[in-house]
């Protein structure tokens, strides 16, 4: 009896050790409640859980493919899973990719580190930066008392008038990245406005409205989003294939950018209930006249905007742009930013999280692990040309997992050379498989997938578990409802 005492006692360390080793407060004195242990029952459960995948992915991966690749491919599902699951902060599992794949050389340090000098990154910073100076000069207090006007006095007409917003920022501004820049500030002063505090469902709504709505639809008007880009870039560049501004629109922007903007609406006021907004008078900034500082910022992001706007005029990166906005914001004498800016008002973790994510997408490519994961899907997906549709969705899963595996730059990046090889094994007009691409990185499964989500996220500070449970559930709609309706869609306009 003392020795199964004895047992019991080291198994409940074990068990303490584990769950502090992810992050979990335990007092080894104090007993737990039964909200404690259902909560340490649930983190060991996706530890297990996450251990088997992985141990799974190795016994697959090192049975098929090479050994660097093999490890690419498990390294690269220990950190979706780690990010999926939060069991640890995401800088974290950054540093941890850092350091696993520099000493398994996975790839040269080039490529493991070029997160920290893409444009993303450094677009990033700018948004931090730029995000401290609206809330320094008090430029966003103004903002959103002036906006709150304009969105109504509902719940769902705030929510509304959010996504419709970012949906016509797509249309005059072609950086996502941009767009959430100026937008993620201001919500989070029309939030604080509107009465809704850090754990308000409201505030949670109103910040996935901005960050969703002004993402998911703009993979339909073709400037709006990188991954568009690169398509039409490639497609041109590869196969003389020119996609046009109206056609590509047309395409997709009934389906996949309006109707899916009214479901991003439905599915926060389901996911995110609250009440009415309740404004502040106190607080209304609208009627004071503007000080010197707040004048100065709107010119700095007017500019900005210009230069965004015509990025296709003088071929400025939006990154260097926001960096020249931001450096501007940090000079002492313009009196944007405090002088503790650097140490104090801005979090880096967003900034590693951001250049693990790029950098795991280059290490994928690099070791050929995207390439090499199409031609085996190719082979078991039994493409035969009498069945168009049935070619059409495996086209489009096939994406969607290079998609989950790398990020969604990397989709067009990795599948448009392979288009013309899988326009013959289809029987598909080459035009028809390139755009099955839209319908992958249109949709994303998980936030880590896409950099300007995890961006606007990491900068509004959203919980991990809302923003899973939103891209879940976009996705899974996306999938079973509004693709089948864009495959119709498609036949009507005879691509298909």
């Amino acid at each position: 009896m003392q020795a199964l005492a004895l047992s019991r006692a080291g198994a409940g360390r074990w068990h303490l050790a584990i769950c502090a080793g992810f992050g979990h407060n335990t007092d080894m004195t104090a007993p737990s409640s039964p909200a404690t242990r259902s909560h340490d029952r649930r983190r060991l459960a996706k530890i297990a859980g996450l251990a088997l995948v992985t141990g799974a992915t190795a016994l697959a991966a090192f049975t098929a493919m090479e050994p660097r690749m093999a490890a690419t491919a498990v390294l690269t599902v220990v950190c979706i899973g780690l990010w999926a699951t939060a069991l640890v902060p995401e800088y974290w599992t950054g540093f941890a990719f850092f350091l696993a794949a520099m000493l398994l050389h996975l790839a040269p340090a080039e490529v493991v580190f070029s997160g920290f000098h893409s444009s993303t990154f450094w677009l990033l910073f700018s948004g931090l930066v730029l995000g401290a100076a609206i809330k320094h000069t008090g430029l966003g207090k103004r903002s959103a008392a002036l906006l709150a006007r304009m969105l109504g006095r509902r719940y769902w007409q705030v929510i509304a008038g959010i996504v419709l917003f970012g949906v016509g920022l797509a249309f005059i501004m072609p950086s996502s990245m941009g767009r959430v820049v100026m937008l993620v500030p201001i919500i989070i002063a029309l939030a604080d406005h509107m009465g809704y505090g850090p754990d308000d469902k409201g505030r949670i709504g109103m910040l996935m409205a901005g960050a969703f709505g002004t993402f998911a639809p703009a993979f339909t008007i073709l400037p709006a989003n990188v991954p568009n880009m690169i398509l039409t870039g490639m497609a041109e560049a590869q196969y003389g294939q020119h996609l046009s501004y109206f056609t590509y629109m047309l395409l997709h922007f009934p389906v996949l950018g309006a109707l899916k903007a009214g479901v991003v609406v439905g599915l926060i006021l389901w996911l995110f209930p609250d009440r009415d907004p309740a404004p502040v008078p106190a607080d209304d900034r609208a009627a004071t006249p503007m000080n010197a500082s707040e004048r100065r910022l709107i010119a700095l992001l007017a500019l900005a905007l210009l230069l965004w706007f015509t990025d296709a005029l003088h071929g400025m990166s939006p990154a260097w742009v926001g960096l020249g906005a931001a450096l501007y914001a940090l000079w002492p004498g313009s009196g944007l930013t405090s002088k503790t800016v650097l140490n104090e008002d801005i979090s880096y973790g967003p900034l590693f999280f951001i250049a693990a994510i790029m950098g795991l997408g280059a290490v994928s490519s690099a070791t050929g692990l995207g390439e090499t994961l199409v031609a085996m899907m190719s082979e078991q997906a039994g493409f035969a040309t009498d069945r168009p549709v049935g070619n059409v969705v495996g086209l489009a899963l096939i994406s969607t997992l290079v998609a989950t595996v790398t990020n969604l730059p990397s989709v067009p990046a990795i599948m448009t050379p392979l288009a013309g090889e899988l326009a013959v094994a289809t029987g598909l007009p080459l035009a028809t498989v390139l755009m099955t691409q839209v319908l992958a990185f249109s949709n994303v499964l998980l936030p880590h997938q896409a950099p300007p989500l995890v961006m606007a996220t990491q900068v509004a500070k959203l919980p991990s578990g809302a923003l899973l449970r939103m891209t879940l559930s976009l996705f899974a709609l996306t999938l079973l409802v509004l693709t089948p309706l864009d495959l119709v869609w498609w036949h009507v306009l005879g691509l298909l």
